[in-house]
């Protein structure tokens, strides 16, 4: 397998053969090449636990429910809210109380009352995680913390899991695969990319920040396609990049990621890119033109064009974030100039920092609270 992604073993032995309801409900799987008759089988006999019933975990449920993987378990301690239904599309407004776990059960199960579905009312922890994540093939995360995902990459790269991880912020979402011991190539773990998790704090919820609820359907459909791929040992995996998209610009970006070199025998282990190793400015320090000053730093601001124009950052050059995080992009930069990333709360920067410093370069920063703590600091403090 390259660096880059590729081909990997199935991870699920076939099942049974399929009985004749089966051959017609999944019809249009058997004409694939990539599926076929064995693949389906394959999905069949899938035990996949998705772990949160929310924007990315309501899609992901309901593809895979239709897919035929047979067993699905949902993790989620959260009862749904009004608030929910502009994305997480599992639920519907008589669900507006209940627990979410026992509202996505019942639609996966009317989707296809024929599979399996276990409900984890809990919230996952250090307690109970190596006990849930093994009886299970794959783990799809669906969670919306740095804590919850942060606890999968260490019990999965324990347990030799492989999980799909998905991650919002506005407008865009960026999913990858995490597996620290693959049966053939190189690991790569939310570790060796991201490094720990941010200072609690510095990057805001999808409330503070916003989401698009069809950016949650997109991010969604692309998770649960590579649940296929990799139950089936269908097509390149993203084992080995992250795949970014841009919903407002209609545009996907892939970048490659690794595992730090020296580092591939142990799970978990890091690679450059580490977010929180990224030291950060201080918005007065921004505002002031002190980074600006020293060192020639190379500011870039990260949001999109509806928001530059609305309140300009000063000193700053415009890429938006999807296009900055591209491989060409990271590739240009040089590695020897400071680096300091913008947004507008500074989650896309952090982000942004990570894949920076996983590119080589040497000093990238980023600003806690973005354009908006920026604004709201008083001219000189």
């Amino acid at each position: 397998m390259s660096r880059t992604g590729g081909p990997l073993p199935p991870l699920v032995e076939p099942g049974p053969p399929l009985t004749p309801a089966q051959v017609a409900r999944y019809a249009r799987h058997l004409a694939l090449a990539e599926v076929g008759e064995t693949g389906q089988r394959r999905l069949l006999a899938a035990r996949v636990l998705v772990v949160g019933a929310g924007g990315l975990g309501s899609p992901v449920l309901l593809y895979l429910a239709a897919a035929g993987v047979g067993t699905l378990g949902v993790v989620d301690d959260d009862v749904v809210e009004v608030s929910n239904l502009q994305r997480q599309v599992v639920h519907g407004v008589g669900d507006v109380g209940r627990r979410k776990v026992d509202s996505a059960a019942d639609a996966v199960r009317a989707l296809d009352p024929a599979l399996v579905v276990r409900t984890h009312p809990v919230r996952l922890g250090a307690d109970n995680a190596r006990t849930l994540l093994g009886g299970y093939d794959l783990v799809v995360d669906g969670s919306d913390n740095f804590a919850t995902r942060y606890l999968l990459d260490d019990v999965c790269a324990g347990l030799g899991l492989p999980w799909v991880w998905g991650s919002l912020q506005r407008g865009h979402a960026q999913v990858s695969t995490f597996w620290s011991t693959p049966p053939v190539g190189e690991g790569v773990t939310l570790r060796d990319v991201f490094g720990g998790p941010p200072p609690d704090g510095t990057v805001p919820a999808c409330a503070v920040d916003g989401v698009l609820g069809a950016v949650c359907a997109a991010a969604g459909a692309a998770m649960a396609l590579e649940v296929v791929r990799l139950v089936c040992g269908a097509g390149r995996t993203l084992l080995g990049r992250v795949v970014v998209h841009d919903a407002f610009a209609g545009t996907w970006q892939d970048v490659p990621v690794r595992r730090r070199a020296g580092d591939a025998r142990r799970p978990g282990a890091g690679v450059a890119g580490r977010a929180a190793d990224v030291p950060s400015p201080a918005p007065r320090d921004v505002r002031t033109g002190d980074v600006l000053a020293a060192g020639d730093a190379d500011v870039v601001d990260l949001r999109d064009a509806v928001e530059v124009a609305a309140l300009p950052f000063p000193g700053a050059r415009h890429v938006p974030f999807a296009q900055f995080v591209s491989e060409t992009a990271l590739a240009a930069l040089d590695p020897d100039r400071p680096l300091v990333l913008v947004c507008r709360v500074g989650s896309r920067s952090a982000h942004a920092a990570a894949l920076a410093r996983a590119a080589g370069v040497r000093d990238a920063r980023h600003l806690p609270g973005g354009v908006a703590a920026w604004a709201r600091t008083p001219a000189g403090a």
